[in-house]
């Protein structure tokens, strides 16, 4: 895939990862770099993107990348942030707007015979988020596209491949805006559209097998879509060289140990099971911040691994099914523009003492992306179905401390809901379900008895890869009956309500 690869360099905005989503729709392998650490190794991508951002231009403080390698080299395309650095910075004018432009808008003008543009016309809505605009095109600017409110709404400059414009087209409400992505990148620069499952499995085996050569693999299997996936990769590529390891970390579903451990027969996987599950609560207890569980738990998970691993003769890699969002979500700020939100205890390296490389298949590419690959593979429709859920298990579903009996309640209930969902044909229509044991009691009554029990929360969400989900509207009927079996089947839970937040601002999990 060498010379057909897309950078884009992010700016901190929050619509970069939709950026990629938008160039992978078109099978078009593109990576999100920091804006102020661009790649080495140029050479190896083909054409460049500039991201949004939430600063402006003229701050002091605002991103300034070093383009040197890339502007007139390579066909470059700069989106709202990137386009009024290219004007500030390049002879034009970028000045506040008299009102920050935002939202919905349609193009007035289109520059006639333009590629840019081809099957996109005057009318065509997309979507504003800015509030600086460009007063006056950079040096050599040719005006491309106006909006009623934004005279220069796209801008091209003349002797350079290079294309900005002041809306966003990675974002749903530009209705034209996968054209518009497709018009630079495979007209004007020439990408080949080559990035499927398939290659990606061709290229993937290829690249384990050149990495790892002879060496044994550990992995860690989860019984989730990413783990699994990564598995058959890795086995592909080293067949019996691949040890994978199922731990129960007593924070699984409801029998899922068992269940897993089954779901792997037949899959020609080397598969051990390892029960834990005391050593995690025993690590976990009295812990209550959402950082330190997490940390505490991939604290004893490199254990248990270490432990396993030992017992392997000459093991030098963990495999871990990282992927994408994983990566993106746990950059630091020191480390890009883009704030943590949550840590990932499969994200980064390895303590010094557990002598283990880490490799990681799926790490550049979205859950969805993971899907379509593992049925490429063959891999059964029903486990490529499954719904993700969080390594740290149910820990990060307990708010507050975790303990055994919390567990309980959380399984229980937990499977009502999932089981309940698929009985009634819902669990397909959802990417993600769950249900969390709120840190509250609550006042209720159970025949004529005064009850002061737990409050669980159910969540339900629609997503494509985890950047961004809505909230599902589950029917009424389905909730209450659920409700009611929760209330009359798990022992000390007398509240059940519905989480009918979306992402932003709410994260899927509440912890």
């Amino acid at each position: 895939m060498q010379q057909h690869n897309v950078l884009i360099l992010d700016f901190g905005s929050q619509y970069t990862q939709l950026i990629a989503r938008r160039v992978r729709e078109l099978n078009i392998y593109c990576e999100i770099h920091p804006y102020n650490k661009i790649p080495t190794n140029l050479n190896d991508f083909k054409a460049v993107i500039l991201s949004g951002s939430p600063s402006s231009v003229r701050s002091d403080e605002a991103p300034h990348p070093d383009l040197l390698e890339i502007r007139g080299k390579k066909p470059l395309l700069a989106v709202c942030y990137g386009a009024q650095y290219l004007a500030h910075f390049s002879g034009g004018l970028v000045a506040p707007s008299n009102t920050r432009e935002y939202g919905r808008a349609n193009l007035s003008f289109i520059k006639e015979n333009e590629e840019f543009f081809k099957d996109i016309s005057e009318g065509s809505q997309v979507w504003m988020s800015h509030s600086d605009t460009i007063k006056e095109l950079p040096t050599n600017g040719v005006l491309l596209a106006s909006t009623h409110d934004v005279e220069n709404a796209a801008y091209k400059i003349e002797g350079e491949t290079t294309y900005a414009i002041q809306f966003h087209p990675e974002v749903y409400h530009s209705t034209d805006g996968k054209q518009l992505l497709a018009n630079f990148l495979v007209n004007i620069a020439g990408v080949a559209q080559n990035w499927t499952p398939d290659s990606f499995v061709d290229e993937t085996v290829k690249s384990l097998r050149e990495k790892i050569g002879s060496d044994k693999v550990v992995l860690g299997l989860s019984g989730g879509v990413d783990s699994t996936v990564a598995g058959v990769l890795l086995h592909k590529a080293i067949g019996s060289n691949l040890h994978c390891i199922f731990v129960n970390n007593g924070l699984l579903r409801k029998n899922e140990f068992t269940d897993v451990l089954k779901q792997y027969e037949g899959m020609g996987l080397n598969v051990k099971g390892v029960d834990a599950s005391a050593r995690f609560l025993n690590e976990l207890a009295g812990l209550s911040d959402p950082e330190a569980k997490r940390k505490a738990i991939g604290k004893v998970f490199i254990d248990v691994f270490d432990d396993e691993a030992s017992q392997i003769e000459d093991a030098k890699w963990l495999a871990q099914g990282t992927i994408y969002p994983d990566v993106i979500e746990s950059v630091s700020v020191n480390g890009g523009p883009s704030a943590t939100i949550k840590s990932h205890h499969n994200v980064g390296g390895l303590p010094d003492f557990m002598k283990l490389k880490v490799v990681e298949p799926l790490r550049m590419i979205f859950k969805d992306e993971v899907r379509r690959v593992g049925a490429s593979m063959g891999i059964d429709k029903n486990l490529l179905g499954r719904h993700p859920f969080p390594g740290p298990g149910l820990a990060i579903r307990i708010l507050g401390d975790v303990t055994s009996e919390k567990v309980r309640i959380l399984q229980e209930v937990d499977a009502v809901f999932i089981n309940g969902l698929k009985e009634n044909g819902l669990y397909d229509k959802v990417w993600q379900a769950g249900a969390i044991l709120l840190p509250v009691n609550s006042v209720g009554v159970m025949g004529d008895e005064r009850t002061y029990e737990k409050v669980v929360a159910l969540r339900a969400v629609e997503s494509t890869d985890g950047m961004t989900a809505d909230w599902v509207n589950l029917p009424y009927e389905f909730l209450q009956k659920t409700s009611n079996e929760i209330i009359n089947k798990v022992k000390g839970v007398n509240r059940v309500v519905y989480d009918i937040s979306s992402k932003p601002p709410a994260t899927i999990e509440w912890e």
